[in-house]
């Protein structure tokens, strides 16, 4: 018999693996800091109502919809692979080396004679993701054997007829000589939760509490926060280069010849943003680094 979730604790299953250093940063900008011992499936964390477990994203849905643990983070790849009837909280894109989503992608060698999907009738083709990639062929009337990847399936391309697998950049692809036929899908991290759990109103308000602190830690990742004096005759001039998400935030100094802008910026313009600034007349320029930015 399954030992169900703690009544008094929320149990969070966090993946193991490929995401983990990624999803402990996440943690950490959100506020939360986790520790993770060389050997153990059971970090701590700095908050008394939380318990985590380490499992990998391919298990995790399997186990919050059977109630071992109330919520977790994988992604929406293996909650389809897995078939999981599981309450999804919220998007998360993020993913080992970017934000961004990944992708699952049919691919064949360089040299390979195939050109499209139905090409493959009476092939065999290697993956982790099996569920979803027979489902994918069924639903094209296209004949394959799909066999089940336990790792390095790029180097598997050319044993059998084609792989499906998945990609952040294609780099990977690429130093392997693989060419992509299709995309089988797109898939981003999401935080579910166990439906009996979120019946519970202190264990949903926490999830939907994590939920926002690890957005607005997204958010802010590639953002940065900038503060600079401003006299008001370039005021117009300034505020004309910055691409506030809203107004930016001015507030006028002791000298009332002068104002305060502060406001936040995508970090890839900062470096050409911040010339402009001073030519237009802004003097005192900071820039800082941002943990959270909630909508």
């Amino acid at each position: 018999m399954v030992e169900k979730s703690s009544k008094d604790k929320l149990v969070l299953g966090i993946p193991k693996g490929s995401l983990q250093e990624s999803t402990l940063d996440l943690f950490a900008r959100a506020g939360y800091n986790i520790t993770v011992s060389s050997r153990s499936y059971f970090p701590t964390i700095d908050d008394e109502q939380i318990s985590v477990m380490m499992f990998r994203a391919q298990e995790i849905s399997r186990y919050v919809e059977d109630g071992v643990i109330d919520a977790g983070l994988t992604g929406q790849d293996w909650i389809l692979e897995n078939g999981s009837d599981v309450l999804e909280i919220a998007e998360l894109v993020y993913s080992k080396q970017k934000l961004t989503p990944v992708k699952w992608v049919l691919a064949v060698p360089e040299e390979s004679s195939v050109q499209k999907v139905q090409d493959l009738e009476g092939g065999i083709i290697a993956t982790e993701l099996v569920s979803v990639t027979r489902q994918f062929f069924a639903d094209r009337g296209v004949n394959v054997k799909v066999e089940f990847s336990w790792g390095a399936t790029e180097i598997k391309a050319r044993l059998l007829d084609a792989i499906v697998d998945v990609t952040e950049t294609g780099s990977s692809l690429k130093a392997n000589k693989l060419r992509v036929i299709e995309t089988l899908m797109t898939s981003s991290t999401r935080l579910i939760a166990n439906h009996d759990a979120m019946t519970i109103d202190w264990k949903r308000q926490k999830v939907e509490n994590i939920a926002l602190l690890l957005a607005g830690a997204i958010a802010a990742k590639e953002k940065v926060g900038m503060k600079m004096n401003v006299a008001r005759k370039d005021l117009e001039a300034v505020t004309r280069l910055l691409p506030a998400e809203k107004s930016p935030t001015v507030s006028p100094l002791a000298d009332g010849q002068y104002v305060a802008i502060e406001v936040i910026v995508p970090e890839r313009i900062e470096r050409d943003l911040v010339p402009q600034l001073r030519r237009a007349g802004a003097t005192g320029i900071i820039t800082y680094p941002l943990n959270k930015v909630i909508p």
